[in-house]
């Protein structure tokens, strides 16, 4: 390697460390900042607790009613990775597989949905004409389809690079389309269905916008409001919304660590073309 190449590379390395911690110092304030005293926690410093504070959390979770959002969470969450991850994967399968003014449609359709964001106020009027307005049926609906665009893009792509022959061979065995999708293509879907699962997963967990406008019942909160509501109330006690941030973030990066050896690679495969 040349010196001046050399140079490079070190000059490169150094920015992407400084980058770096511009993430992870905020990172690490939020977490120590959890186990301070309220007069610890307000300086937003590096330091560790002078005496650990666990008892935080428990203040937060009674206080904040966490239980009861996370239940309600966990329900929003899952409808819409299932109805997400399902739907985006059967019309994905269509878009790859066939060249007609149908499939041309619908790619254009999701096509259009990463570029067009979703306004309130329509929507609010249309769940309230449909009569689903402060409801967990409408926030679902919303939630759908503000991630569908993105889950059939990654799928149409990864589907791709799944040789058509398989599809020949299992016509040819006598498989009809959907069994010949629920068995041959499905199962070769698993890393490209585990990345949508996560990338879904935290964005319809974490959606703080949807929730904050579409339900004004205290039943049906969701965990992130949990934070927005507990900074409006106790906006100078930094300590309990640290804790609060840190039982948010809890359930995405368990999500994630059980499915990161899919993620990388469904993304990546259907990158390219094979």
């Amino acid at each position: 390697m040349k010196k001046s190449e050399r140079t490079i590379n070190i000059v490169i390395e150094i920015a992407l460390h400084i980058v770096s911690l511009v993430v992870i110092v905020p990172l690490l304030v939020v977490v120590l900042g959890a186990f301070k005293s309220p007069a610890e926690a307000i300086r937003y410093d590096l330091a560790l607790p002078s005496k650990w504070y666990f008892s935080n959390f428990t203040e937060v979770i009674a206080k904040g009613n966490v239980l009861l959002a996370f239940k309600n969470s966990l329900i929003v969450t899952v409808s819409v990775v299932v109805v997400t991850t399902l739907c985006s994967a059967l019309c994905s399968f269509i878009i790859a597989r066939r060249n007609d003014s149908f499939s041309r449609f619908l790619n254009t359709f999701f096509s259009l949905g990463l570029i067009v964001p979703w306004s309130v106020v329509p929507t609010v009027v249309l769940l309230k004409t449909i009569g689903l307005q402060n409801t967990q049926a409408g926030l679902i609906f919303v939630l759908i389809a503000t991630n569908i665009s993105m889950s059939a893009m990654i799928i149409t792509n990864f589907i791709n690079t799944i040789p058509k022959d398989l599809d020949e061979a299992a016509a040819l065995d006598g498989c009809g389309p959907l069994v010949m999708y629920f068995s041959v293509i499905f199962p070769l879907l698993k890393p490209v269905i585990s990345t949508n699962v996560v990338i879904t997963g935290m964005s319809a967990f974490n959606e703080l916008q949807a929730p904050l406008y579409l339900l004004s019942s205290s039943k049906l909160t969701t965990l992130p409001l949990t934070v927005h509501n507990f900074k409006g109330r106790y906006f100078s006690e930094w300590n309990l919304i640290f804790a609060n941030l840190m039982i948010v973030a809890i359930p995405m990066i368990i999500l994630y660590l059980s499915c990161q050896r899919y993620v990388v690679s469904g993304m990546t495969t259907g990158a390219v073309k094979g």
